[in-house]
């Protein structure tokens, strides 16, 4: 099984595709990640805004319920949590592996 690159999944560990698919686009200044990111965790998006920003990336039904179930999780969090994870993409952004 490969990721949208063309690269075998790792899955999580070590380098996960995943991780490296992120910043592989926000290294190279993808705008549209950084603001799904942004809207990811701020408390001031509702689940239907969120939905609504990301629905082109969204065919089915599941999709829609586990886009409003990751945007629910981060509105129960607290804004120290928010705080810390919007750093934690910083740190990633600008690491080695992601810095173009």
């Amino acid at each position: 099984m490969s990721n949208i690159l063309g690269a075998p999944k790792k899955g999580l560990q070590g380098y996960g595709t995943e991780i490296a698919f992120m910043c592989f686009l926000s290294g190279s200044g993808c705008l549209l990640l950084e603001q799904a990111v942004n809207k990811t965790i701020s408390p001031e998006v509702s689940v239907s805004e969120y939905q609504n920003f990301l629905q082109d990336f969204v065919q089915e039904t599941e999709e829609e319920k586990a886009l409003a179930d990751v945007k629910q999780c981060f509105l129960n969090q607290s804004n120290e949590t928010l705080h810390n994870f919007a750093q934690m993409m910083q740190v990633m952004y600008s690491s080695k592996w992601c810095a173009s």
